[in-house]
């Protein structure tokens, strides 16, 4: 399957317009195509770009995709918002010369409104003519062109259309400062709505500018710079004071402090020593550094947050796809209603004249483009995941916005998402004639090869070189423990239950309190090595905080010893608790738990883990929740939403901003919805004039745009290990 792209597009300027599109390619069979007005680009498979500017020219020729290499090599959208940044320049010349005419225009108008009053007298009634059309050429010249090339087309439907036609009825019924005023007002109105999706554009482009744009490479004992994708696995680096570092990095040589805020959303510098890994997009503080390269750039921590921030825009919501449905019919209803509105009364009323009515059904053209609900609803998603990645949460789509909303049930797993994930070995019991020193030799050379936390705090409490070379069929059972040779020596490791599976006696090594890991050697139990791992700070806030914006239920699933995971459960304040569970009954007990609240609930359930083993209940919730920082690739990718500082307290930032989102969504639709039905009614009984039906148009849409920003101002602050009462938590949701 070819790699979905995200490429630019020029000459998209109507939400409305967006919306046809993509649905014209869906309909072409390019069911993967997403088109976003929030950031004028397209998202498709890379083999489709030809086929899809085929079906856009046959729904508009005036919009074009934009072909960028670089976007089509990286597979991301990352080059098309470059590219689209480069034409900001050219934009702001644009509006300059909008609102030059913009002024223009209105100084005509309030001349020509004054000869309007003389129309008695032919010499100013030509000169109002002929200052009226000079206006409205100004101000509606594109809106006449766009009409026309549309009509053309057979497109009847389109904004442009009916603004042209209402305004040419208001000429032809003598009434040319109303056609003007309404142009003009249109005008004023599309300024001031594209410079607030501007606006809102360059604040998401804000969230992705921290791409490194060189590295300092050292090569044959001198500095070269380069571009970061230039730079392989096992170079040094140099990074100066000031400088955002370019690629993933294990700190060589220097110390300094970092800023993490652009990925983890931490406003606290954080210091980093030598054997630390710095990831790329912190922002090197005070001192030369010099790290390894330990990641290429395309697999590099903020190329993978620049991935998913720009995919997102092009997975909707469900809201964004019924209104997209409920556009489709809704303006030829109410185009279809305005022509009868203009010529059934006259038929049947006594004394109606078509000239009034006429009039009233051009208002109701003038309401019926639907722009203030296409284009507020998707903006408003999208400012929601540009809040939640300022707050160091990247969600991957409006849908999982919605999810978030709705939560109510929350699965956690223990080690890494509630615990620091930072196991310490605090007890080593020898038996049947084994010492301590040989007990942690078997299991240092046993989990030679292991990369769980566990086996690392086992190697680093033995304190010496393992020998690899004494290392023999490796074999490691997830959920369960390893079976390896040493040297000459039949090795097992792991839980009492899997000593047992394997036929090994060890009643006497059961009963401690931790994580504990049984040694066997020869077929005999050689000791038993307790670890233990702390729950994290911010895990007791988080859960209390979630609590408070109505999460019900909270269950912690472990793969750990049930003693471990009831004390941690006691200590957090968890309601259940699940232990001793390997990866495929982890996805088991979540079928179980939504099985019962099936017919019960209409919340989501969101299972929150960092392990590769979590990736297949992390598909199966209804939110997959991942720790990014220390989480694996494959938790990350199975994922939904992503933590990048492996804070648990971020998830109810998220859930705030998706409730936020939604509050947001649907104040824009009802007061679209109501403003449009409450001036077609005014208009029907002749108490709205063209003024009031562009307003309900352009102006109502500018106040949702204005509305959905909101989403990007800080409202609260993000979470601080759980830190505020109940009460603050339940105000800010």
């Amino acid at each position: 399957m070819a790699k979905i792209v995200g490429l630019p597009v020029e000459g998209l300027d109507c939400a409305n317009c967006a919306a046809k599109i993509e649905d014209a390619l869906v309909r072409a069979g390019l069911e993967e195509a997403r088109v976003s007005f929030a950031t004028r680009q397209i998202y498709l498979p890379a083999d489709q770009v030809d086929l899809a500017q085929q079906v856009i020219d046959s729904v508009d020729k005036g919009v074009t995709i934009v072909r960028s290499a670089a976007a089509l090599a990286e597979g991301t959208a990352t080059a098309g918002i470059r590219a689209a940044d480069a034409d900001e320049e050219g934009e702001a010349e644009e509006g300059r010369m909008a609102w030059s005419e913009l002024v223009a225009a209105g100084v005509l108008f309030l001349v020509g409104t004054l000869f309007h009053s003389q129309l008695h007298n032919t010499p100013f009634a030509l000169a109002e003519y002929g200052i009226m059309l000079v206006a409205y050429f100004l101000v509606g010249r594109r809106v006449v062109a766009y009409a026309i090339r549309n009509a053309v087309k057979g497109q009847f439907f389109d904004e442009n259309f009916l603004m042209t036609i209402a305004t040419l009825g208001a000429i032809a019924i003598h009434e040319l400062p109303e056609a003007v005023a309404v142009m003009l007002f249109y005008a004023v109105g599309e300024y001031f709505q594209n410079r607030a999706v501007d606006r809102n554009r360059r604040s998401i482009r804000a969230l992705l500018a921290v791409r490194p744009d060189h590295a300092n490479v050292r090569r044959n004992g001198r500095v070269e710079r380069v571009s970061p994708e230039a730079v392989a696995v096992g170079e040094e680096i140099v990074v100066f004071p000031g400088e955002r570092v370019p690629l993933d990095g294990e700190l060589v040589q220097g110390s300094t402090f970092v800023d993490t805020s652009a990925l983890t959303g931490e406003s606290r510098p954080r210091r980093v020593q030598e054997g630390d890994t710095v990831l790329a997009g912190s922002v090197n503080t005070s001192s030369m550094i010099t790290l390894r390269v330990i990641r290429p750039f395309g697999e590099s921590s903020i190329a993978r947050i620049m991935k998913l921030v720009e995919e997102a825009a092009s997975r909707k919501a469900p809201t964004e796809r019924l209104i997209t449905r409920f556009a489709r019919y809704y303006t030829p209803v109410v185009v279809f209603s305005a022509l009868a509105l203009a010529v059934i009364p006259p038929l049947i009323l006594p004394g109606a004249s078509f000239a009034e009515w006429v009039h009233r059904a051009l208002v109701l053209l003038v309401i019926s483009c639907p722009c203030a609900l296409v284009i507020s609803v998707p903006l408003s998603y999208f400012s929601g995941l540009g809040a939640a990645s300022r707050r160091g949460v990247l969600i991957k789509g409006g849908n999982y916005l919605d999810a978030l909303a709705r939560l109510d049930t929350v699965v956690w797993d223990k080690t890494g998402t509630l615990t620091q994930g930072v196991f310490r070995v605090t007890e080593v019991t020898a038996y049947n004639g084994f010492t301590r020193e040989q007990v942690l030799e078997l299991a240092a050379h046993g989990e030679a090869f292991s990369r769980h936390p566990i086996a690392a705090s086992i190697r680093e409490a033995y304190g010496r070189p393992v020998r690899e070379d004494l290392v023999s069929d490796y074999e490691e059972f997830a959920g369960r423990g390893v079976r390896v040779r040493v040297g000459d020596v039949p090795v097992v490791l792991g839980s009492v239950q899997w000593l047992r599976q394997e036929g090994i006696p060890c009643e006497e090594a059961a009963g401690a309190v931790g994580t504990v890991v049984l040694v066997a050697a020869g077929g005999k139990l050689a000791g038993r090595i307790v670890i233990r791992d702390e729950p994290k700070t911010e895990a007791t806030g988080a859960i209390r905080d979630l609590r408070a914006l109505g999460v019900r239920r909270q269950v912690m699933l472990t793969g750990d010893d049930r003693s471990v995971a009831e004390h941690v459960v006691q200590t957090l304040g968890l309601d259940q608790v699940q232990a001793n569970l390997l990866p495929e009954q982890k996805v088991a007990e979540v079928e179980r738990i939504v099985q019962e609240r099936a017919g019960h609930d209409r919340g989501t359930l969101a299972f929150v883990g960092d392990g590769i083993n979590d990736a297949p209940v992390l598909t199966r919730a209804d939110v997959g929740v991942a720790m990014g920082a220390l989480g694996s690739d494959a938790a990350i990718e199975a994922a939904d939403v992503v933590i990048m500082d492996d804070n648990p307290a971020r998830l109810a930032d998220a859930v705030r901003v998706a409730r936020r989102t939604r509050r947001i969504v649907w104040e824009n639709i009802g007061f679209a919805l109501g403003v449009k039905l409450l001036v077609m009614l005014l208009a029907a009984v002749g108490m709205a004039n063209m003024w009031a039906a562009v307003f309900a148009d352009v102006g109502v849409s500018l106040l949702a745009i204005l509305n959905a920003s909101r989403l990007l101002w800080p409202a609260y602050p993000a979470s601080n290990a759980g830190s505020r009462s109940e009460r603050e938590v339940r105000a800010a949701a």
